[in-house]
């Protein structure tokens, strides 16, 4: 199967640089592609992306031919605003983002202010024609056209604003149809009121038309009937305003992921000088070697490493682990964790965009700005879709001003063609891809799925084969003693307590194995003398008086120590994939220790949780076959590929795509990136390696197999969103544009007005971020 995903791109010519620009003055998909085109033609820009619902647009450019002055200007050039990106830290840069938003909210809340006390008592007027005598004069259109006026030259000037600048670039977006729909009924309701002759017919019609409102207001007592449409032009801006401030306020909730990790990180840090005086200092002024101080109850402020002090750190934010781990120096800390009972200095290793928190914020970042491929057809649409609808108002406005009958001919063709121009806000289609991907991948983040964009998120939900890597991922990774039996007349837990004693002494993995598993029983460990390494056998050394030998049979024999009947019970451990290690006090076998490459407690139950997806496990592993297939009988895997050096695993998985299935490799080591790019998706643990986090479409911060379950629970629910998302942008135009042309009225007697046609333009694209935010409420 063709690779489609990131990693199989062509990368980045040397030199190029990436930049995020905050956009401003969006208001539907086809500002975004206008934005999208003109950064795409402008020289030194390799590539440009904007996605509409971050108000961002993604550019790769060469710095010697262009620069980042030069690309807002080109932005600025056709209408629309960008803010400065020089800050290295993305607080600040989402903070300026956030202004920028609040304002925006604010202007919007005054002009919606504004627009509904004066569209109020015109559209009681006009749907009281004919009821109140009071309302039968001729000056009422006057009074209409003072309350009218101040909406659309006020209210309505960054609709028109944004239209005029569209035109004359040429081009056509949601601010062509909203200006051109309330013009014409503001425009022909002016006419009606300073010149009715103009407008009125010789004779009245006897036929029901539909109205704006049911507004058809006297030119004079007894005078002809001359309609004016202020309350279309009004109520129109006043409902659009009120869209436009709803979708900001939703839209706004599907940042929330990205200024949660940010605001996970402390904002000062105590640097401690070489005086020995503390200094209280911002995250953002921190070098590289500063000394800092954490008491508990703190977050550790940056990365580093412990210099002086011991302390247990709750890392649940980056591992979802709930127990606190035990920090002393040399020990590692990430920024933003939380130190609980103990103080500690530390050196900052990485600071500002470097550290573990702000590469995670990048990626998350990076990944709401990715297209999903589906997202294409969207795009296509919108495209076209404004000078369409513009075509089909125009037919509209003939198709009825010839059908229609002769006294109603003018207000019948310009409610329609209004209504058309309205209703056909492709705002819905642009948010309903972007939104769903924003949710969704911000939501990963939060339960420690990262992935790499709505691309990403696509293909995982098309997988068919997952593979796993067996060695950090399926299991733990490094040994671990799994069973220790003790002959008769000895105590196991003395047999563990002296053998851990000695290979304390030891460089040997198998002995880090025997003292981590005393310390975690809590053993207290024997001082060791005369200790000697023995190459290929194992050790020995004297402990409280004792001599201990530890090692394997063949020490034993050289030993004279008879192993009795374990020898068939080694025998059984060593087919269940573990090492058994004898153990022997005063030249008396003791008993045996067993140690292996423990299987992660929850790797059972997640390839289970796999298998109930529909998927077909696949195990792949360097191992020989005797202990590969142990192992996948413990966690239930039919399907092993044993025996593979690490230059043919991307082999394997080809072998996997030739057999016709979307393949997803999960793996954390050096040796698995090759097949991690590979692979359909990748995805790798993030307690692995640099190398496969890069080479991956989707990391698991927590390290664990659980998140794999996760990352396809989420992009199958993401999709889901997507496409019903789609499905009613497209069956809201696909029903709404007839319905507001008339189309239905021969038959039905169907119409719908333009105040009517505004608020279901309104409504579909608060719909559209709702249900994009109910990814919100998903549980890992």
């Amino acid at each position: 199967m063709e690779k489609t995903h990131e990693a199989e791109r062509p990368a980045p010519k040397i030199g190029v640089l990436r930049v995020d620009l905050p956009l401003t003055g969006m208001t539907c998909a086809a500002c975004a592609r206008r934005i999208e085109r003109r950064l795409s033609k402008s020289e030194g820009v390799g590539s440009a992306a904007v996605n509409f619902a971050t108000s961002r647009a993604t550019v790769e450019y060469d710095p010697e031919l262009t620069s980042l002055r030069e690309l807002s200007a080109a932005v600025r050039d056709i209408g629309y605003g960008v803010l400065d990106v020089t800050a290295d830290d993305a607080r600040s840069v989402l903070g300026r983002e956030e202004e920028a938003r609040r304002a925006e909210a604010r202007d919007l809340k005054r002009r919606l202010v504004v627009a509904v006390a004066l569209s109020l008592p015109v559209l009681v007027i006009s749907m009281s024609h004919g009821r109140i005598p009071l309302f039968d004069v001729s000056w009422i259109n006057w009074l209409q056209l003072a309350l009218t006026a101040p909406v659309v030259f006020y209210c309505g000037a960054p609709f028109y604003r944004g239209a005029w600048t569209a035109l004359r670039h040429g081009a056509a977006d949601m601010n062509t149809l909203i200006a051109t729909g309330t013009g014409a009924a503001f425009l022909y309701s002016l006419v009606a009121t300073i010149a009715p002759q103009l407008v009125t017919s010789n004779t009245a019609s006897g036929v029901s038309m539909p109205t704006s409102a049911g507004a058809m207001s006297m030119a004079g007592e007894g005078a002809r009937m001359t309609p004016v449409y202020f309350e279309a032009a009004s109520v129109i801006i006043a409902l659009i305003l009120l869209g436009r401030l709803l979708e900001a306020r939703a839209r706004a909730g599907t940042a929330d992921a990205v200024r949660k990790l940010l605001g996970l990180s402390p904002r000062t840090a105590r640097v401690v000088r070489e005086d020995g005086r503390h200094e209280e200092m911002l995250v953002e002024e921190l070098m590289p070697g500063d000394l800092i101080l954490v008491r508990p109850g703190e977050k550790v402020p940056t990365d580093g490493v412990v210099t002086e002090g011991r302390s247990s750190v709750d890392e649940a934010m980056l591992t979802g682990e709930s127990l606190p781990v035990e920090k002393g120096p040399g020990d590692e800390v990430v920024g933003a964790t939380f130190n609980r009972t103990g103080s500690f200095t530390f050196r900052a290793t990485r600071v500002g965009r470097d550290t573990v928190l702000q590469q995670i914020v990048r990626m998350v970042e990076e990944a709401q700005g990715r297209r999903a491929p589906i997202a294409r057809l969207a795009d296509t649409v919108s495209g076209y879709f404004t000078p369409a609808v513009m075509c089909i108002a125009v037919v509209t406005f003939v198709a009825w001003f010839i059908a229609a009958p002769e006294g109603a001919r003018l207000s019948a063709a310009l409610i329609h063609a209004v209504s058309v121009l309205i209703i056909a806000c492709p705002c819905a289609l642009g948010l309903a891809t972007p939104t769903a991907v924003m949710v969704g991948t911000g939501r990963g983040a939060e339960v420690g799925v990262l992935i790499r964009g709505g691309e990403a998120l696509e293909i995982v939900q098309k997988v068919q084969t997952v593979v796993l890597d067996k060695t950090g991922t399926i299991t733990e990774g490094r040994p671990g003693v799994t069973d220790v039996l003790a002959s008769d007349g000895f105590d196991a837990d003395e047999l563990l307590r002296l053998a851990a004693s000695v290979e304390r002494a030891s460089e040997h993995p198998l002995g880090e194995a025997f003292v981590r598993r005393a310390e975690e029983r809590g053993l207290p460990l024997a001082r060791v003398e005369n200790f000697e390494a023995l190459a290929g056998q194992g050790i020995e050394a004297e402990a409280e008086g004792r001599r201990v030998t530890v090692g394997n049979l063949k020490l034993m024999n050289a030993r004279g120590v008879s192993v009795d009947g374990l020898g068939e019970r080694a025998a059984t451990l060593a087919a269940e994939a573990k090492t058994p290690v004898y153990v022997a006090l005063d030249g008396r076998v003791a008993g045996l220790v067993a140690v292996a490459d423990r299987v992660k407690a929850e790797s059972s139950e997640a390839i289970a949780a796999l298998k109930g997806l529909g998927l077909e496990v696949v195990m792949l592993t360097g191992d020989d076959r005797r202990t590969a297939e142990a192992v996948a009988r413990e966690v239930g895997v039919e399907r092993v590929l044993a025996e593979v050096l690490p230059e043919g695993k991307a082999d394997a998985v080809k072998e996997l795509q030739a057999e016709g299935k979307t393949v997803a490799m999960v793996g954390d080591g050096i040796n698995d990136a090759p097949a991690l790019a590979q692979a359909d998706v990748g995805i790798a643990m993030g307690t692995g390696t640099d190398v496969a986090i890069e080479a991956a479409d989707v990391t698991l911060v927590r390290g664990s197999l659980r998140g794999v379950v996760t990352a396809f629970a989420l992009s199958r629910r993401t999709m889901r969103v997507i496409k019903q998302n789609l499905f009613w942008a497209f069956a809201y135009n696909a029903l709404g544009i007839p319905l507001a042309a008339g189309l239905f009225y021969p038959f039905t007697g169907w119409t719908l007005t333009p105040v009517f046609a505004s608020a279901a333009m309104a409504l579909s694209s608060v719909s559209v971020v709702t249900n994009s935010l109910r990814l919100r409420r998903f549980k890992a």
